[in-house]
Protein backbone atom coordinates (compact mmCIF):
# COMPACT_ATOMS: atom_id res chain seq x y z
CA UNK A 1 0.00 0.00 0.00
CA UNK A 2 1.48 3.48 -0.99
CA UNK A 3 1.25 5.99 1.78
CA UNK A 4 1.10 9.64 0.94
CA UNK A 5 4.08 11.53 1.89
CA UNK A 6 2.65 14.45 3.17
CA UNK A 7 5.65 17.72 3.04
CA UNK A 8 5.26 20.19 5.89
CA UNK A 9 4.05 23.15 4.94
CA UNK A 10 7.35 25.81 4.55
CA UNK A 11 6.53 28.39 7.02
CA UNK A 12 6.58 31.73 5.90
CA UNK A 13 9.44 33.97 6.52
CA UNK A 14 9.12 37.03 9.11
CA UNK A 15 8.93 40.33 7.43
CA UNK A 16 9.69 42.93 9.99
CA UNK A 17 8.87 46.57 8.84
CA UNK A 18 11.18 49.47 9.75
CA UNK A 19 9.88 52.10 11.51
CA UNK A 20 8.36 55.16 9.52
CA UNK A 21 10.64 57.76 9.58
CA UNK A 22 9.87 61.21 10.74
CA UNK A 23 9.62 64.45 9.33
CA UNK A 24 12.28 65.36 11.81
CA UNK A 25 14.32 62.22 10.45
CA UNK A 26 13.63 63.51 7.01
CA UNK A 27 14.73 67.10 7.35
CA UNK A 28 17.82 65.65 9.49
CA UNK A 29 19.06 63.37 6.42
CA UNK A 30 18.56 66.67 3.91
CA UNK A 31 20.83 68.56 6.39
CA UNK A 32 23.64 65.67 6.41
CA UNK A 33 23.74 65.20 2.74
CA UNK A 34 24.40 69.42 1.92
CA UNK A 35 27.09 69.52 4.65
CA UNK A 36 28.55 66.29 3.08
CA UNK A 37 28.03 67.79 -0.31
CA UNK A 38 29.92 71.22 0.67
CA UNK A 39 32.81 68.77 1.93
CA UNK A 40 32.61 67.21 -1.43
CA UNK A 41 32.64 69.90 -3.94
CA UNK A 42 33.95 73.11 -2.11
CA UNK A 43 37.95 73.85 -1.73
CA UNK A 44 37.76 75.51 1.30
CA UNK A 45 33.95 75.75 3.53
CA UNK A 46 33.47 77.32 6.88
CA UNK A 47 30.86 76.85 9.51
CA UNK A 48 29.41 79.56 11.28
CA UNK A 49 28.69 79.44 14.82
CA UNK A 50 27.52 81.91 17.36
CA UNK A 51 26.48 79.79 20.05
CA UNK A 52 22.60 80.29 18.96
CA UNK A 53 20.02 77.56 18.60
CA UNK A 54 20.32 76.93 14.87
CA UNK A 55 24.06 76.91 14.84
CA UNK A 56 23.94 74.37 17.98
CA UNK A 57 21.44 72.55 15.60
CA UNK A 58 24.48 72.44 12.78
CA UNK A 59 26.99 71.42 14.96
CA UNK A 60 24.64 67.96 15.88
CA UNK A 61 24.39 67.55 11.99
CA UNK A 62 28.10 68.30 11.36
CA UNK A 63 28.88 65.38 14.11
CA UNK A 64 26.56 62.81 12.28
CA UNK A 65 27.97 63.68 8.97
CA UNK A 66 31.39 63.40 9.50
CA UNK A 67 32.31 61.91 13.07
CA UNK A 68 34.68 60.34 14.03
CA UNK A 69 36.53 62.19 11.54
CA UNK A 70 37.46 66.07 12.55
CA UNK A 71 35.05 68.48 10.11
CA UNK A 72 36.19 68.99 7.22
CA UNK A 73 35.97 72.94 8.32
CA UNK A 74 37.17 75.41 10.75
CA UNK A 75 34.24 77.13 12.85
CA UNK A 76 33.86 80.96 12.40
CA UNK A 77 32.28 83.58 14.71
CA UNK A 78 32.20 87.24 13.27
CA UNK A 79 31.75 89.18 17.09
CA UNK A 80 30.24 92.36 17.27
CA UNK A 81 31.57 92.90 21.06
CA UNK A 82 27.95 93.57 21.86
CA UNK A 83 26.78 89.87 22.23
CA UNK A 84 25.23 88.18 25.49
CA UNK A 85 28.00 87.11 28.09
CA UNK A 86 25.96 83.55 28.50
CA UNK A 87 26.04 82.79 24.76
CA UNK A 88 29.40 83.86 23.86
CA UNK A 89 30.73 81.60 27.09
CA UNK A 90 28.79 78.84 25.66
CA UNK A 91 30.38 79.16 21.97
CA UNK A 92 34.03 78.53 23.53
CA UNK A 93 32.85 75.97 25.81
CA UNK A 94 30.95 74.29 23.04
CA UNK A 95 34.02 74.53 20.52
CA UNK A 96 36.29 73.39 23.11
CA UNK A 97 34.52 70.29 24.01
CA UNK A 98 34.34 68.83 20.25
CA UNK A 99 37.92 70.06 19.40
CA UNK A 100 37.25 71.72 16.28
CA UNK A 101 39.43 75.42 15.37
CA UNK A 102 37.59 78.30 16.27
CA UNK A 103 38.14 81.55 14.33
CA UNK A 104 36.65 85.20 16.17
CA UNK A 105 36.65 88.07 14.36
CA UNK A 106 35.41 91.29 15.91
CA UNK A 107 34.09 94.13 14.61
CA UNK A 108 36.67 96.42 16.98
CA UNK A 109 39.06 96.23 14.86
CA UNK A 110 37.61 97.42 11.84
CA UNK A 111 36.36 99.94 13.92
CA UNK A 112 39.43 101.02 15.11
CA UNK A 113 40.68 100.95 11.71
CA UNK A 114 37.70 103.77 10.59
CA UNK A 115 36.22 100.97 8.51
CA UNK A 116 32.84 101.04 10.42
CA UNK A 117 31.54 104.01 11.71
CA UNK A 118 28.91 104.37 14.88
CA UNK A 119 26.81 106.96 14.89
CA UNK A 120 26.59 106.21 18.74
CA UNK A 121 28.36 103.72 20.71
CA UNK A 122 25.30 101.88 21.78
CA UNK A 123 24.12 101.85 18.00
CA UNK A 124 23.00 98.16 17.09
CA UNK A 125 26.10 96.71 15.24
CA UNK A 126 24.38 94.21 13.39
CA UNK A 127 23.72 95.95 10.50
CA UNK A 128 27.56 95.96 10.44
CA UNK A 129 28.93 93.05 10.65
CA UNK A 130 28.88 92.35 6.70
CA UNK A 131 32.29 94.36 6.68
CA UNK A 132 33.98 91.94 9.01
CA UNK A 133 32.33 88.99 7.53
CA UNK A 134 33.44 90.10 4.22
CA UNK A 135 37.04 90.57 5.42
CA UNK A 136 36.80 87.15 7.29
CA UNK A 137 36.10 85.30 3.70
CA UNK A 138 38.76 87.52 2.23
CA UNK A 139 41.35 86.44 4.52
CA UNK A 140 41.11 83.00 4.50
CA UNK A 141 40.08 82.25 1.07
CA UNK A 142 36.64 81.03 1.98
CA UNK A 143 34.79 79.60 -0.85
CA UNK A 144 31.69 78.39 1.23
CA UNK A 145 29.92 79.95 4.18
CA UNK A 146 27.93 77.53 6.35
CA UNK A 147 25.12 79.16 8.18
CA UNK A 148 21.96 78.42 10.04
CA UNK A 149 19.49 80.98 8.89
CA UNK A 150 15.90 79.32 7.84
CA UNK A 151 13.29 80.57 5.53
CA UNK A 152 10.63 81.09 8.00
CA UNK A 153 12.75 83.56 9.78
CA UNK A 154 12.03 86.18 7.63
CA UNK A 155 10.79 87.20 4.36
CA UNK A 156 14.23 88.27 2.65
CA UNK A 157 15.47 84.74 3.79
CA UNK A 158 12.47 82.93 2.26
CA UNK A 159 14.41 83.79 -1.37
CA UNK A 160 17.56 82.64 -0.34
CA UNK A 161 18.65 79.30 -2.01
CA UNK A 162 20.18 76.43 -0.45
CA UNK A 163 23.50 76.79 -1.80
CA UNK A 164 22.92 81.13 -2.47
CA UNK A 165 25.40 82.85 -4.45
CA UNK A 166 27.78 85.70 -3.95
CA UNK A 167 29.80 87.43 -6.11
CA UNK A 168 33.37 89.02 -5.87
CA UNK A 169 31.93 91.74 -3.36
CA UNK A 170 29.98 89.52 -1.51
CA UNK A 171 26.75 90.87 -2.74
CA UNK A 172 23.95 88.91 -2.84
CA UNK A 173 21.14 89.70 -6.12
CA UNK A 174 17.97 87.43 -5.57
CA UNK A 175 17.23 87.30 -9.27
CA UNK A 176 20.12 86.47 -9.83
CA UNK A 177 20.41 82.48 -8.32
CA UNK A 178 21.20 79.78 -9.47
CA UNK A 179 18.19 76.75 -10.12
CA UNK A 180 18.13 73.54 -7.57
CA UNK A 181 16.22 70.87 -8.93
CA UNK A 182 16.28 67.49 -7.39
CA UNK A 183 18.36 68.52 -4.49
CA UNK A 184 20.86 69.08 -7.44
CA UNK A 185 23.72 72.05 -6.55
CA UNK A 186 25.92 73.70 -8.32
CA UNK A 187 28.65 75.24 -5.65
CA UNK A 188 31.08 76.28 -8.72
CA UNK A 189 32.24 79.83 -7.91
CA UNK A 190 35.38 82.00 -9.71
CA UNK A 191 37.93 83.04 -7.47
CA UNK A 192 36.52 85.61 -5.12
CA UNK A 193 33.00 84.14 -5.28
CA UNK A 194 31.28 82.22 -2.22
CA UNK A 195 28.68 80.05 -1.36
CA UNK A 196 26.48 81.02 1.27
CA UNK A 197 25.05 77.36 2.04
CA UNK A 198 21.71 76.88 4.78
CA UNK A 199 21.66 73.28 5.11
CA UNK A 200 18.33 73.61 7.94
CA UNK A 201 17.06 76.17 5.25
CA UNK A 202 13.96 74.08 5.22
CA UNK A 203 13.72 73.72 9.20
CA UNK A 204 10.95 75.96 10.90
CA UNK A 205 11.70 77.10 14.40
CA UNK A 206 9.23 74.50 15.29
CA UNK A 207 11.48 71.75 14.03
CA UNK A 208 14.51 73.41 15.20
CA UNK A 209 13.14 72.58 19.25
CA UNK A 210 11.69 69.70 18.58
CA UNK A 211 15.27 68.56 17.66
CA UNK A 212 16.32 70.20 20.48
CA UNK A 213 14.64 68.32 22.65
CA UNK A 214 15.09 64.46 20.59
CA UNK A 215 18.69 64.88 20.63
CA UNK A 216 18.96 66.78 24.02
CA UNK A 217 21.45 69.13 23.08
CA UNK A 218 22.54 71.77 25.52
CA UNK A 219 21.56 75.58 24.81
CA UNK A 220 22.45 78.52 26.46
CA UNK A 221 20.52 79.45 29.75
CA UNK A 222 18.94 82.43 28.00
CA UNK A 223 16.69 80.23 25.88
CA UNK A 224 15.05 79.53 28.80
CA UNK A 225 12.62 81.19 31.15
CA UNK A 226 13.98 83.61 33.44
CA UNK A 227 13.65 86.81 35.61
CA UNK A 228 15.44 89.67 34.09
CA UNK A 229 15.00 93.28 34.36
CA UNK A 230 13.42 94.74 31.05
CA UNK A 231 12.25 98.28 29.27
CA UNK A 232 9.19 98.42 26.99
CA UNK A 233 10.09 100.41 24.11
CA UNK A 234 8.48 100.43 21.07
CA UNK A 235 6.90 96.83 20.15
CA UNK A 236 9.30 94.90 21.89
CA UNK A 237 10.92 94.45 25.78
CA UNK A 238 14.60 95.48 25.66
CA UNK A 239 17.03 93.74 28.30
CA UNK A 240 18.67 96.30 31.24
CA UNK A 241 22.33 96.17 30.01
CA UNK A 242 25.38 98.39 30.19
CA UNK A 243 24.22 98.93 26.26
CA UNK A 244 20.24 99.70 27.09
CA UNK A 245 19.40 101.87 30.01
CA UNK A 246 16.06 103.46 30.53
CA UNK A 247 15.30 106.78 28.91
CA UNK A 248 13.02 109.50 30.78
CA UNK A 249 9.96 108.07 31.13
CA UNK A 250 10.51 104.01 30.81
CA UNK A 251 10.03 102.08 33.44
CA UNK A 252 12.24 99.57 34.50
CA UNK A 253 10.14 96.03 34.61
CA UNK A 254 11.13 92.45 36.64
CA UNK A 255 9.29 89.97 34.33
CA UNK A 256 9.92 86.14 33.27
CA UNK A 257 11.13 86.03 29.58
CA UNK A 258 13.12 84.01 27.42
CA UNK A 259 15.10 84.85 24.43
CA UNK A 260 13.58 83.53 21.14
CA UNK A 261 17.13 84.78 19.10
CA UNK A 262 20.56 85.59 20.25
CA UNK A 263 22.67 88.56 18.77
CA UNK A 264 23.57 92.37 19.39
CA UNK A 265 22.35 93.18 22.92
CA UNK A 266 21.02 96.44 21.95
CA UNK A 267 18.52 95.40 19.47
CA UNK A 268 17.61 91.54 20.95
CA UNK A 269 14.17 91.60 22.44
CA UNK A 270 13.12 88.79 25.11
CA UNK A 271 9.60 87.99 25.12
CA UNK A 272 7.21 87.05 28.11
CA UNK A 273 7.32 83.22 29.17
CA UNK A 274 7.55 80.70 31.73
CA UNK A 275 8.78 78.21 29.24
CA UNK A 276 12.09 76.38 31.32
CA UNK A 277 12.17 73.16 29.47
CA UNK A 278 12.44 72.07 25.65
CA UNK A 279 8.97 70.64 26.22
CA UNK A 280 7.42 73.90 26.70
CA UNK A 281 9.33 76.07 24.38
CA UNK A 282 7.52 73.50 21.74
CA UNK A 283 4.09 74.02 23.59
CA UNK A 284 4.41 77.95 23.05
CA UNK A 285 5.63 77.66 19.45
CA UNK A 286 2.96 75.87 18.21
CA UNK A 287 0.24 78.56 18.99
CA UNK A 288 2.55 81.83 18.60
CA UNK A 289 1.47 83.85 15.05
CA UNK A 290 4.71 86.24 15.03
CA UNK A 291 7.68 85.01 13.62
CA UNK A 292 11.12 85.03 16.24
CA UNK A 293 12.64 87.45 14.09
CA UNK A 294 9.48 89.84 13.47
CA UNK A 295 8.69 89.70 17.28
CA UNK A 296 12.63 90.08 18.95
CA UNK A 297 14.95 92.17 16.56
CA UNK A 298 14.12 95.77 16.54
CA UNK A 299 16.88 96.09 13.68
CA UNK A 300 14.65 94.20 11.12
CA UNK A 301 12.17 96.32 11.57
CA UNK A 302 13.43 99.29 10.16
CA UNK A 303 13.48 100.01 6.36
CA UNK A 304 17.17 101.41 6.61
CA UNK A 305 18.50 97.93 8.25
CA UNK A 306 16.27 95.53 6.59
CA UNK A 307 17.07 92.16 5.94
CA UNK A 308 17.11 92.04 2.42
CA UNK A 309 18.84 95.64 1.68
CA UNK A 310 21.34 93.44 4.71
CA UNK A 311 22.16 90.68 2.43
CA UNK A 312 22.33 92.34 -0.55
CA UNK A 313 25.75 94.31 1.13
CA UNK A 314 26.89 90.81 2.30
CA UNK A 315 25.05 90.37 5.34
CA UNK A 316 24.60 86.32 6.89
Amino acid sequence: MNLAVIEPTPAKPEHRSLPALTHLDLLESEAIHILREVAAECRNPALLFSGGKDSIVLLRLAEKAFRPARFPFPLVHIDTEHNFPEVIAFRDRRAAELGERLIVRSLEDAIRQGRITLRSPDESRNVHQSVTLLDTITEFRFDAMIGGARRDEEKARAKERIFSFRDEFGQWDPKNQRPELWDLYNPRVFPGEHMRVFPISNWTEMDVWQYIARERLEVPDIYFAHRRDVIRRGSGLLPVSSLVRPKPGEEVLNVSVRFRTVGDMSCTCPVESTAATPEEIILETAVTRITERGATRLDDQTSEASMELRKKEGYF
